[in-house]
């Protein structure tokens, strides 16, 4: 017998190799752990040496590197989060027909996450407490880092502030209403937080709301104080009392440094005008205790911009903000709990409520908020020197960033690399896994994420539709979960939101824990509650208490009941998600009576690669419909250049084998998305320059202004029109 066999390996007796060998349990063994398993290869190394021939140094160092790779393998493998509630029945039916989220046990809605956070006012204390009075409100100047004020600097400037108020002769009432208007800044929130600190009410307003709602609201609201960041802004303001448009406002108040000939200019028509480093000063000399409010006080009136008439505003309590992102936090407990270390990234208005909630969860946690410089050209800078974790995002910025990355995989090769990289990840995301340190984030997807900073560990995306091609594969870039809300302002942000494990799109996820979510039929559309479908109505701790001084638009909104009924047509998928498919209030009659949704078939047609933007038009005149088209100005060179075709943008929208073409693509998407044939548009206007809030055919939130954009394309319609054989 060779000494090998003899002897055993490494100095032991065969005998020790025998009991070696029947110490593994061959029966059934199970290896729960990469240790269990680097065991279990080295036990079989000595009974294979033992029981054939000593093996080779070169052999014997493979099967252990192979052993040590599979070890760190497998206790460094991504683990799986799994979902809360099952994925194939994410809300429940309750007494009446609504709906909840599966993940609320029973049938009472949230008031609150945080037992002493009440109000708004309550939530800033806590994140004063849980923060240890750590940074607060970040700032920057260009090619500058950030600055950072504190809790309590914050807190602080706030009751200075407030304190001036009331010695200006306000009242500590939910009664007292205070305007607020400039441009996301610390100041903004100092300014919202001292209204709230003595029981009154923010009025935000906002400049691309246009000239005449300014007035409007300062009216309607009877507004007497303005807090504004610009010197430009309260000249707008003094002009307008200057005409005699407003006649209510009394003081006006200012963030920025301004000129004598500002305040000589108020003095003469009866505005008072100091700086609000004045304001702080004066009310630290006469200062008052805080006089916090209750739950059930008003805190804003948020005015919707709307896309007719006036805009309405709508009055939300402390309660209605609270429960809300009481709501988003319990949503996201399982997947994201924030901390004093998270920051987010504030560039979406202040004046809407989507952000507003945001900051309300982000202050509830004690957690940072750092402000862009002003300029959304800015953003990606401020972003990658700020490093949120928290991205509160639009789909408008999204498609930006998803576009610009397809663009840039300009050769087959990177094509495919990107194809396929975003396929295995999304294939992760799919198992619960979700991750940024594989390979493919390394190769692919870092620069992506280090575009907005390399640290964002959550994304949120509202205010309207995401595209399903858009929305897989920021999941699988991102790293992050990416969730999608769905609300309006007059249910204060969000009555619905994505379950946590959820990777499936093309819906807006299940109601939140504050509020119910029922379907109402709307017979004229062929849309009933008995198939899933109809307008969505929302009812809940969430719900706004009315539009301010408009009992009509308010019953509109508000039934007998309770019930907010939304505008926006859903349908119950058999997964318990809703999806929003079209909106009741834009329906027409064609001449033959069929009835059309525009907004539904715009829905459709943007999915066209060409179509940046589209305006439907038709009326009850008329048997069919035409179309306004804002060609995309990258896809649209390269595709007339297919064609023969080549020119400026502006060219190539006036050459008549280009539009023939994207009417030919728009008509074979609309068909193969099931449109009926008088739901097709039968010609169509290009028009080079986008839609904008600036040129007043988008809403702020940008929606489409229809009666401001029938009105803008009316002589192009009637020449559409005219060369169509009805």
């Amino acid at each position: 017998m060779q000494r090998g066999r003899r002897e055993g390996v490494g100095g032991l007796s065969s005998h020790s190799l025998k009991v070696l060998f029947f110490s593994i349990k061959w029966k059934r063994t199970t290896h729960k752990s990469g240790l269990n398993f680097l065991l279990l290869v080295t036990k079989m190394l000595f009974i294979f040496n033992f029981l054939f021939s000593p093996l080779p140094t070169p052999a014997l160092i493979c099967i252990l590197t192979f052993g040590a790779a599979m070890f760190l393998w497998l206790i460094n493998r991504p683990q799986p989060v799994l979902p809360l509630v099952d994925l194939d029945n994410q809300s429940v039916g309750i007494e009446g027909g609504a709906r909840k989220g599966a993940i609320q046990r029973g049938n009472d809605l949230m008031l609150y996450y945080f037992s002493e956070a009440k109000t708004v006012y309550e939530i800033f204390q806590r994140g004063l407490a849980v923060s240890d009075n750590g940074p607060c409100l970040g700032y920057r100047k260009p090619n500058q880092p950030y600055r950072w004020l504190s809790y309590k600097q914050v807190s602080d400037r706030a009751e200075y502030l407030g304190s001036c108020l009331l010695h200006k002769g306000h009242k500590p009432s939910p009664d007292q209403f205070i305007g607020i208007f400039a441009q996301n800044r610390p100041e903004w929130v100092i300014s919202e937080l001292a209204c709230y600190t003595y029981s009154m009410v923010a009025v935000p307003l906002y400049d691309t709301l246009g000239a005449d709602a300014i007035i409007y609201i300062v009216n309607q609201a009877d507004i007497t104080t303005v807090i504004c960041d610009t010197p430009q802004k309260a000249s707008v303001l003094i002009g307008n009392v200057e005409k005699g448009l407003t006649t209510g406002l009394k003081t006006i108040i200012l963030m920025d440094p301004f000129e004598d000939d500002l305040k000589q200019r108020g003095e003469k028509c009866g505005v008072e005008i100091f700086s609000l480093l004045d304001a702080e000063n004066l009310g630290k000399e006469n200062f008052r205790k805080p006089l916090p409010p209750n739950p059930e006080d008003l805190c804003i009136i948020c005015y919707t911009s709307g896309t007719t008439g006036n805009p309405k505003g709508a009055m939300l309590t402390h309660q209605n903000v609270v429960s809300n992102a009481a709501a988003f936090l319990k949503c996201i407990e399982h997947t994201f709990q924030p901390t004093p270390n998270d920051v987010t990234i504030s560039y979406l208005p202040l004046a809407h409520m989507f952000e507003r909630v945001v900051q309300s969860v982000i202050y509830s946690c004690g957690s940072r908020v750092g402000f862009f410089q002003g300029d959304i050209r800015l953003l990606p800078d401020d972003m990658k020197t700020l490093k949120p974790t928290v991205f509160p995002t639009v789909p408008r910025l999204l498609n930006r960033i998803y576009d610009k990355v397809q663009n840039e995989a300009n050769t087959p090769l990177k094509k495919f690399l990107l194809n396929v990289a975003t396929t295995s990840k999304f294939n992760e995301v799919k198992k619960g896994i979700i991750r940024r340190d594989s390979l493919w984030d390394k190769l692919i997807f870092a620069k992506i994420q280090d575009s907005l900073g390399g640290k964002v560990r959550f994304v949120v995306t509202g205010a309207a539709p995401i595209s399903t091609p858009v929305l897989t594969f920021l999941r699988a870039a991102m790293g992050c979960p990416v969730f999608e809300a769905y609300g309006q302002t007059e249910c204060t942000a969000g009555c619905t939101i994505t379950s946590s494990g959820d990777w499936t799109s093309g819906h807006v996820g299940v109601p939140v824990a504050c509020n119910h979510v029922k379907l109402e039929d709307v017979a004229e559309m062929n849309y009933f509650a008995a198939n899933n479908e109809g307008e969505i109505c929302i009812k809940g701790h969430n719900v706004f208490q009315g539009y301010l001084k408009d009992p009509e638009k308010t019953r509109e909104a508000l039934d007998s009941n309770g019930w907010l009924h939304t505008g926006d047509i859903g349908r119950w998928l058999p997964n318990g998600t809703l999806k929003i498919i079209d909106r009741k209030k834009n329906i027409f009659k064609l001449a033959q009576g069929e009835y059309i949704a525009p907004e539904k078939i715009e829905n459709i047609y943007i999915r066209s690669r060409l179509v940046s933007q589209i305006f439907v038009h038709g009326d009850s005149l008329r048997s069919t419909l035409v179309g306004v088209v804002v060609p995309d100005p990258d896809m649209l060179p390269p595709f007339a250049a297919k064609l023969g075709v080549k020119g400026s943008l502006e060219e190539l929208c006036q050459n008549q084998a280009i539009k023939e073409a994207i009417l030919e693509d728009l008509q074979k998407t609309g068909k193969e998305s099931g449109l009926k044939s008088f739901e097709q548009v039968k010609t169509i206007f290009l028009h080079p320059e986008p839609f904008s809030i600036e040129n007043g055919l988008l809403t702020p939130t940008l929606k489409a202004k229809r009666g401001e954009l029938s009105k803008y394309f009316r002589k192009q319609i009637d020449s559409l029109y005219e060369t169509i054989q009805e």
